[in-house]
């Protein structure tokens, strides 16, 4: 039944749903293509692309659930199959050894850096941004997803079109790397291990 009504919207409440649910999210969809393609023009290019085949798919998206992370998934496909073509590093990654791993039982995911909660929050935007960026994409989608944009495991694995356990281990592995990237620099800053030490005791 639910799914013959949410095929039928009328013109009316097509542009009621793009407006009240797709727009208030339009910022953050901007933030994202930007992170991905390092190009305004291209970001913009993509939020575009993003937004008009949100409203001509609009029949698909059933409201009252995450209109935000629908349309991330649609400019993360958007961009895997148009934008990130023209890339001249398409910086692929192989997870399996790392996914093997961080699959298994054993890992203690309580020792996966949540930058959220971390004192890498205080350090200049710059240095982590440009931390960031150097992330292969695939790595740097799910920081952004999970630490950036709030996103659920369920909800990046939906996007992402991957197993939650798959957004698990990527994530820890993700959050480790761009915390070693970051090291030298929380250094200089003073994030010393003796402060850390601090902090905990």
């Amino acid at each position: 039944m639910s799914e013959v009504q949410r095929r039928k919207y009328s013109q009316e409440e097509r542009s009621a749903v793009f407006d009240g649910e797709f727009m208030p999210h339009i910022d953050s969809m901007y933030n994202f293509a930007f992170r991905l393609t390092f190009d305004e023009d291209d970001a913009k290019d993509l939020v575009q692309d993003t937004y008009m085949k949100a409203f001509r798919f609009i029949n698909s998206f059933e409201q009252g659930t995450n209109a935000k992370a629908w349309l991330f998934r649609i400019l993360k496909n958007s961009f895997i199959n148009d934008y990130r073509k023209k890339s001249k590093k398409p910086a692929t990654v192989d997870y399996q050894e790392v996914e093997t791993f961080y699959n298994s039982d054993d890992v203690d995911y309580q020792s996966t850096s949540d930058l959220r909660a971390e004192s890498v929050r205080d350090m200049l935007g710059d240095e982590i941004s440009n931390a960031l960026n150097g992330l292969a994409v695939d790595f740097r989608t799910v920081i952004i997803l999970a630490d950036l944009e709030g996103f659920t495991y369920e909800e990046m694995a939906k996007i992402l079109d991957i197993p939650i356990g798959t957004v698990r281990s990527r994530l820890h592995r993700a959050r480790n790397l761009l915390k070693e990237t970051l090291k030298g620099y929380a250094q200089s800053m003073g994030y010393g291990r003796d402060e850390e030490e601090n902090l905990n005791d």
